[in-house]
């Protein structure tokens, strides 16, 4: 069975139960940039929000397309369902209230059917100016939030979290890049190739991957210190964004009297 054609199964099992209102896909096939390895991303919309029974019916119409290898109902969101075939197809599926809706937006979803004309009353675009803004300046603070953190994983030999603090100052280097190109749609975590530029890419893949020694963590986090601040606090300034001058400099102040060591800052 096509993807197509699951989405069309699920969309003609649910089209006649009364306690669904509208459905809608999202993720890369609402924004057409699915490929042969995408999952099936859908917004179920129903007054009655993520229910028992709802969950219910969203089961069957997932059986209708092949029995199920995963089935994980509502455990790490309360409104998310994620399920895998045993042909390894992915379907996620979020429930919503209609008046759950205002943090969906037109330009990220595809009508597969809409009982009471939801679509109409969303706005264009949900990812804001203002939302951008809120997201990054977070992600600037909590880069030096674990940045300053190395000073308790030295302090206490556990370098195996030293390794794991570099991967979420990953983590946050490549969400700043991805700021920094700006693509109308992201896609998923697994779209990552396609939204970074050649440059990006190049800085990325020279960082260091630290074995859990004391030396390589230091190192690793001071590489990603310089890779990170001062493009983080260039988009700062383009964004018209007040950067965190207080946090970095007790950041860089604490790292220096506890391990001697001289974080580069982010106006070099």
């Amino acid at each position: 069975m096509s993807p197509e054609q699951v989405i069309d199964t699920i969309k003609n099992s649910l089209h006649g139960a009364g306690a669904v209102c509208a459905l809608f896909l999202s993720g890369s096939y609402a924004s057409g940039f699915q490929d042969d390895l995408s999952d099936l991303d859908f917004v179920l919309v129903t007054h009655d929000g993520a229910t028992d029974a709802v969950a219910a019916l969203w089961k069957k119409a997932i059986v209708g397309v092949g029995p199920l290898v995963l089935w994980r109902d509502r455990q790490v969101r309360p409104s998310l369902i994620n399920a895998i075939t045993e042909s390894w197809l992915r379907i996620d599926a979020v429930i919503l209230r209609p008046d759950q809706l205002a943090l969906q937006s037109r330009d990220k979803l595809r009508v597969l059917f809409d009982k009471e004309d939801l679509y109409e009353g969303m706005q264009d675009h949900s990812d804001t100016m203002a939302c951008k803004k809120r997201r990054v300046i977070y992600q600037f603070e909590e880069f030096l939030r674990i940045l300053g953190l190395l000073s308790v994983a030295i302090g206490r030999q556990d370098y195996i979290n030293g390794v794991t603090g570099v991967f979420h100052l990953r983590n946050l280097l490549i969400e700043l890049m991805i700021e920094e190109t700006g693509p109308p749609h992201r896609g998923g975590a697994l779209h990552l190739d396609r939204l970074l530029t050649p440059e990006q890419k190049v800085a990325i893949t020279s960082l260091p991957v630290p074995e859990p020694t004391r030396d390589a963590v230091i190192q690793a986090h001071l590489s990603y210190a310089q890779a990170y601040l001062p493009r983080a606090r260039q988009l700062a300034e383009e964004w018209g964004l007040a950067w965190p001058e207080q946090f970095e400099a007790a950041t860089r102040a604490r790292l220096r009297d506890t391990l001697s060591i001289d974080v580069p800052a982010s106006n070099q």
